[in-house]
């Protein structure tokens, strides 16, 4: 019948420890789970998705992890079902050893976004380990004297399983001497004690064997057996007594080794060798002899080995004096560990997001750590913070677990990675802390445009370049990174809608360099500007803009051109000096125009030759011819001038003019082409025939002059209008710009005005002469000088010089010359 009930109570047992999977939630923050040891590996466990309260796949969706707080984990999590198994098979006894309960804790780490979950398996014991005696045969000297009653501590067996499973009771086997008596320890296993039933007798019996039986509870129980051999000593009537039953000892556990823990003391009334006491450990566990000694003679009890509050509090020693004799007597010594704060918080960081944006918002979760002292009586609260002026902050998720946020914006352009400082300290005395360095990098973000070093650029060309030439650059600089730096330049069209810079510039799109895709003609443009936009590469691209200004520099490319006297090679264009001009008459001017600018543009007058090199001379600033003495009748009547007209570029250019003029006696006489003198006699003695020559010359002249001179405005109109391609600024007046040659003091015109040569024919004492202009009116720009005419001294009686000014400065011809 007793078997019977012992088998069915074994599988119940069994049959509870392999159905041992219970989900227990003790509060909001944790999970707990129970599993019994010696499970195979791949067993399950429990659901957690399940239990998280999260869909099947959220799991590998957000890339679960477990993490334990040592390196070793004993379970595996399967993300697709969200499954919990064993990865290994357990073996309480060496995870826990005698703490009971065994639970192993580990974390459930989620991200996107950032999570985590405590969770803890009860790992519960089975009998796997029967009751072990160290000691096989131990030997026990009992004095024949001993009084009945007397009790002999035994060695303890050891059993690694807890609770039911461990060690329950002893059994002795059966004799007439003694019998067990089960002892119970403050801290430890169960021990056994022989008690003495019947005197002993030496000469009887000089020896006794017993056999000693620990049993646990287990199902089916599991056991170990000793063989005590009990030697009979011969009489010694008095014992050592100890002075106490139990002496008690309180010892810090930075205690150093030899340190003095406690002093026992015995006495024995016998004489002789009887009465010399030697103290000594009796039966211990190894803990106790590995960390305590004992001076056989003085009885003082020392430290051998270090103390561990963390790992035993409390130390059970049983002492033993022996006299002389071989009696002995057993006392108790309880060792108290004193917990001091020997030990520093541990940091334990389960995950980091890094890189990390650095445009993350505030309170955003970099790291996620758990912080545990194992100081539990002392230095148990640890406080947690961040060493330097970092933009982050910590903050408590729950127990002992804590997550490292954003406190402040941040800026990879001014830090991109932080060596994060983590200080755990708990409350001492003394203070322990310990430091953990978490890294962080901060990721780039498009948050920062190109930005050019120039307000605006001026580039110089030199006209007459060749096509596609390099002309300058722009750069921009982008404080971003990788392809949020990268900047690409293009033009931008302007806003007035003409795209003809586009014709003009090209600009590199990766480098920025700017090149000029046609020839510049500085005649035509001297000047022009756009705009540059610099765009990065970023996802939401940023730009920037620069004014670009190209200036076309001026060469001496253009000659000088004769205005007056013109050379159009049909007529020859004569002067008409009267043999009475003082010295410095003025006889006429040459005007000529430079399409150049500046240095290019200014000209000088010489005299390249001359009938007679002594009768006029040219000014060389402002081309004026005049008189350098009197004239004389033996002068020829037609002189011809060819005078040079210079600019002064590098290298200088230059065109000549011809110019013939007429000597005559006065004005009264009609203007004839004359002759050469060298083949027409100078003077006619026959004046009617002179009258109806120069009438009919006259008239055929007149009618000549007229068509040429239509044809020749046209022509010039057409010639400079391809010339100077000016297309529109020709409305009324003269718009060049300031490098034409102004007829005045400075000698230089302010206007490219071509004008042609007019006299007026006829009697009486009027000689005046102008110049009549045959191109449209062009208007003059502001600021520019006004185109002065000079004329003889002998003006017409109605007339002065300034009435041949027009209201803008022009030259006006008289109403009756027109």
């Amino acid at each position: 019948m007793a078997v019977a009930r012992r088998k069915l109570l074994q599988s119940r047992q069994v049959g509870s420890l392999l159905l041992l999977l219970c989900l227990s939630v003790g509060d909001a923050a944790t999970i707990r789970y129970s599993v019994a040891e010696e499970m195979e590996s791949g067993s399950f466990v429990a659901n957690v998705a399940k239990d998280l309260g999260l869909e099947v796949g959220k799991l590998a969706a957000r890339g679960a992890r477990l993490v334990s707080e040592g390196n070793r984990l004993h379970f595996r999590l399967h993300r697709k079902t969200g499954d919990l198994f064993v990865k290994e098979k357990l073996d309480r006894e060496s995870l826990c050893g005698k703490a009971d309960p065994c639970v192993l804790q580990f974390e459930i780490v989620l991200v996107e976004p950032l999570q985590s979950f405590r969770a803890e398996v009860r790992v519960f014991d089975i009998n796997d380990n029967a009751p072990v005696f160290l000691n096989k045969e131990p030997l026990l000297k009992i004095p024949e004297s001993t009084p009945l009653g007397s009790r002999f501590p035994l060695q303890g067996a050891q059993d690694l399983d807890v609770g039911l499973n461990g060690l329950q009771n002893y059994t002795l086997s059966a004799n007439a001497f003694f019998h067990l008596h089960t002892r119970f320890r403050s801290h430890g296993p169960k021990y056994a004690e022989l008690v003495l039933d019947k005197l002993l007798d030496r000469e009887e019996q000089p020896e006794v064997n017993l056999t000693i039986t620990a049993v646990d509870g287990g199902s089916p129980p599991k056991s170990g057996a000793a063989h005590i051999r009990v030697l009979v000593l011969d009489v010694n009537d008095h014992v050592p007594q100890f002075s106490r039953l139990v002496y008690r000892a309180q010892v810090p556990e930075d205690s150093a080794s030899g340190s003095l823990v406690a002093t026992v003391t015995a006495t024995d009334l016998d004489e002789g060798t009887n009465k010399e006491i030697t103290y000594s450990l009796a039966e211990n566990p190894d803990a106790v002899v590995q960390t305590f000694q004992i001076d056989a003679h003085t009885g003082e009890v020392r430290l051998r080995g270090p103390l561990d509050f963390e790992a035993v509090e409390t130390y059970d020693i049983d002492v033993r004096a022996t006299d002389g004799g071989g009696l002995s007597a057993h006392s108790k010594v309880l060792v108290e560990v004193v917990d001091v704060n020997d030990n520093p918080p541990e940091v334990m960081v389960s995950s980091v997001s890094s890189p990390l944006p650095e445009d993350s918002p505030l309170q955003t979760v970099v790291a996620l750590f758990t912080v545990r002292d194992r100081d539990i009586r002392v230095g148990g609260k640890i406080t947690c913070f961040l060493r330097g002026d970092l933009p982050f902050a910590v903050r408590p998720t729950f127990r002992n677990s804590y997550s490292l946020v954003t406190d402040r914006g941040l800026d990879r352009e001014e830090v991109s990675a932080y060596n994060i400082t983590l200080v755990a300290m708990d409350t001492g005395p003394p203070h322990l802390s310990t430091e953990t360095v978490i890294e962080v990098l901060i990721s780039d973000i498009n948050d920062n445009p190109p930005v050019f070093p120039e307000d605006s650029y001026v580039l110089t060309v030199r006209e007459n370049n060749s096509p596609a030439v390099f002309i300058g650059k722009v750069h921009a600089e982008d404080l971003d990174l990788g392809e949020n730096a990268q900047v690409t330049y293009s033009l931008l069209p302007p806003k007035s809608g003409d795209l003809s810079v586009f014709a003009y510039i090209s600009i590199n799109s990766d480098n920025g360099k700017l090149y000029a895709l046609r020839t510049m003609d500085y005649e035509a443009i001297q000047d022009f500007q756009f705009v540059v936009r610099a765009t990065d590469g970023g996802f939401l691209s940023l730009s920037s803009q620069v004014t670009v200004r190209v200036v076309v520099l001026d060469d001496n490319d253009n000659r000088p051109m004769i205005l007056y006297p013109l050379q159009n090679g049909t007529l020859p264009c004569n002067d008409l000096v009267p043999r009475s001009a003082e010295v410095g008459y003025l006889v006429t001017k040459v005007v000529a125009v430079d399409g150049d600018s500046g240095q290019n543009s200014w000209l000088s007058y010489h005299l390249l030759k001359s009938t007679d090199p002594g009768l006029f001379s040219v000014q060389r600033q402002n081309g004026e011819i005049r008189t350098l003495r009197q004239i004389s009748e033996r002068d020829p009547m037609m002189q011809k001038l060819i005078i040079l007209v210079q600019d002064h570029g590098q290298p200088a250019l230059s065109t000549t003019a011809s110019l013939n003029i007429l000597l005559v006696d006065g004005f009264s006489e009609p203007y004839l082409q004359f002759p050469d003198p060298s083949k027409h006699p100078r003077r006619v003695n026959t004046s009617t025939k002179y009258l109806v020559i120069s009438l009919a010359v006259l008239s055929f002249l007149f009618l000549f002059s007229v068509t040429v001179i239509f044809i020749v405005h046209i022509y010039q109109k057409i010639k400079y209008r391809e010339k100077f391609r000016i297309q529109e600024h020709f409305y009324d007046d003269c718009n060049f710009p300031n490098n034409l040659v102004q007829v005045g003091g400075n000698g230089s015109l302010s206007q490219p005005c071509p004008y042609e040569m007019c006299s007026a024919t006829g009697t009486g004492a009027s000689e005046f002469r102008f110049l009549k202009r045959f191109m449209p009116n062009f208007p003059f720009p502001q600021g520019t000088g006004e185109v002065k005419t000079e004329a003889g001294s002998n003006l017409p009686p109605d007339s002065d010089r300034n009435s041949s000014r027009g209201p803008e400065g022009h030259a006006r011809i008289p109403d009756e010359y027109m």
